[in-house]
């Protein structure tokens, strides 16, 4: 026989984010606990809303298989003496395994005769097993920040409120958080204020659903996009719904309700961007646009009833009134004060310190811009924007709208310098310098960005290794590698020709004054073989096998985009059958070269 269980922890509102990492860990948890309890199912399904964790587990056996242990002791000669008397290694294996000496076997195998213990492990009802099972499976829940309530020790995201477990009609009583777990749940906070009983599992969820509750994260994402779809579609719009505020949306609520709502149509005169981020970071809203420009509504999903959706919709209209009205304060500020102000006020800002302030830093990138637009060949238009760029590229830093809306660092400069008049491919660069910010992020798409984001990437990566404060194993606090990985990327999939050791070496120039002792040798040493390191791993992840990866790393390392040109060429060559032929060929000049002779050729003896 077989039943249906459903473990349920009420809890006070759970952040998204953890939320969905917890529902994973739940059912992976479940599925090894109960493997390892010998206890037989079906489908093991968990779901999340903001004030519940649920364990569903279908088909869950009444018992515990019978089973049969087999475990290998000492050998025979040690187990026993001469006389066949146990001895007590023999009997110390057994007392460790909960045997009596009776039950040892002798089997022999390959390697000789050994003492084996058969156990016979009598299956118990899942009913005793169920409590303590289901309690270590909610204890051993991992969170990023977990926190202690009341007077009790255990830790949880956000206190347990309750808890809820059936094996079919049958209460198991879990002890967690101070609790023990019955047949009494909780549906909606506001709209099913009081407690429901259960009267068994089967009847769970059509307790929630009367409760208000849609348990099913991926149901409840589904009635969501839907609605926000229809709501655009009422207004002849678009929704801009990114991916990861939809997903956060979905665990904000158990009952969702989609509305729109509207705002001034004045605040369109603020950059998108600031309207975007207001509404999605902080508000959770999806804006709405046609064609290519925002309309003054917005797309709420609130966690009420819909008959109640007008005033529900008033209160949030009259929050981002505020919350724009706010923003377009800071953004006409931010107009009056001249870009050069800024760059000014970075001098107050610390970057590290021992590599000095926002103000030095911007200094180093501007001269080594400078020195890799010279390297790459860049035009002189290219060479004069990127300086340009370098110059003003964290001046937004100091800007208000920055300040209050830390995301939008680059695209404000971008903004800022077109009111101040600057050049579109200086105002252009300002925020490509930041990319890439992640991995699969875009590169950046002007000569002037290549080089802006270059500079400022690879000044970072050398200061902070001169201060001796390089990636560990475990800590990349300045994110240094993802510094390197983005540098490679431009540079051979962005097409900017640099070398690394002249890089390195302007580089190091610009630090003359704030590091004098620097040893430029092994730092740069250092720098390198740091930057090496990702280039192997990334074109090993791009299918060039290590050895490959490796000759050309040797050879041609110090030219990044030679050696990704080399694997590419070289990968498809290695399944040719001449490359065996070739290798005999090489290895036999090899080992009839007389290195004592030197590696110096006279290239007009070889066109003879």
């Amino acid at each position: 026989m077989s039943r249906l269980l459903v473990f349920e922890i009420g809890t006070e509102e759970i952040p998204s984010a953890p939320l969905y990492a917890a529902i994973g860990d739940l059912k992976a948890g479940a599925e090894s606990a109960l493997r390892a309890a010998r206890l037989e199912h079906a489908e093991v399904r968990t779901y999340g809303t903001p004030r519940r964790l649920v364990l569903e587990v279908e088909g869950l056996v009444e018992r515990q298989e019978d089973r049969v242990e087999r475990v290998k002791g000492p050998s025979a000669k040690a187990a026993f003496g001469p006389d066949g008397t146990p001895t007590k290694a023999a009997e110390g294996f057994a007392r460790g395994r909960g045997a009596d000496v009776s039950q040892l076997v002798v089997e022999e195998d390959d390697t000789g005769a050994y003492v084996y213990a058969v156990i016979e492990r009598t299956g118990v009802p899942a009913t005793d097993v169920l409590p303590q099972l289901l309690a270590e499976l909610a204890d051993g829940l991992e969170w990023p920040k977990s926190m202690r309530w009341g007077s009790g020790d255990t830790r949880f995201s956000r206190p347990v409120r309750w808890l809820f477990a059936l094996f079919g009609a049958d209460v198991v009583p879990v002890p967690f958080a101070g609790l023990t777990a019955g047949r009494l749940t909780w549906g909606h906070r506001l709209l099913a204020s009081e407690p429901v009983e259960v009267p068994s599992a089967e009847e769970y969820s059509l307790a929630m659903t009367r409760g208000r509750v849609l348990l099913d994260q991926t149901e409840r994402a589904r009635l969501i996009r839907e609605g926000v779809q229809a709501q655009a579609e009422a207004h002849d719009a678009v929704p801009v719904v990114p991916e990861k505020t939809f997903a956060e949306v979905v665990n904000l609520v158990e009952w969702p309700t989609v509305a729109v709502g509207s705002f001034d149509a004045d605040f369109l005169e603020v950059p998108r961007e600031v309207l975007e981020t207001a509404m999605e970071s902080h508000q959770r809203y999806f804006p709405l646009e046609r064609g290519s420009a925002l309309l003054p509504n917005f797309v709420v999903v609130h966690n009420g009833e819909p008959d109640r959706s007008d005033v529900i919709v008033a209160g949030h209209e009259r929050v981002i009134r505020a919350r724009l009205a706010d923003a377009a304060f800071f953004y006409r500020e931010d107009l009056q004060v001249p870009d050069e102000d800024r760059v000014a006020q970075l001098s107050g800002i610390v970057f590290q310190e021992r590599l000095g302030t926002l103000a030095d830093k911007v200094a180093r990138v501007e001269a080594l811009t400078s020195a890799l637009a010279a390297q790459a060949g860049a035009s002189d238009a290219d060479a004069a924007a990127a300086h340009r760029a370098a110059h003003l590229c964290k001046a937004d830093l100091v800007s208000h709208v920055v300040v209050e809306f830390p995301t939008l660092q680059g695209e404000m400069g971008r903004y800022y310098a077109l009111a101040s008049g600057e050049a579109a491919s200086v105002a252009q660069a300002i925020p490509e310098h930041y990319r890439p910010r992640f991995a699969g992020d875009a590169l950046p798409a002007s000569a002037p960005g290549k080089l802006v984001s270059a500079a400022d990437k690879l000044d970072t990566i050398c200061g902070i290794f001169a201060i001796g404060q390089g990636p560990t194993g475990s800590a990349d606090p300045y994110a240094l590698r993802r510094s390197a990985l983005g540098i490679l990327g431009i540079v051979v999939d962005g097409g900017l020709r640099l070398r690394l050791a002249d890089s390195i070496s302007a580089a190091f120039d610009g630090y003359r004054e704030t590091l004098p002792g620097l040893d430029r040798e092994a730092v740069g040493a250092e720098v390198r073989e740091f930057v090496l390191g990702r280039f192997d791993g990334m074109l090993r992840e791009r299918g060039h096998a290590y050895d490959t990866v490796a000759a050309v790393l040797a050879v041609a390392g110090d030219d990044p985009a030679d050696a990704a040109a080399r694997c590419e060429a070289l990968t498809p060559f290695r399944s040719e059958p001449a490359i065996a032929d070739l290798a005999i060929a090489f290895t036999r000049a090899r080992n009839l070269s007389q290195r004592a002779l030197g590696t110096s050729a006279d290239v007009a003896l070889m066109g003879a």
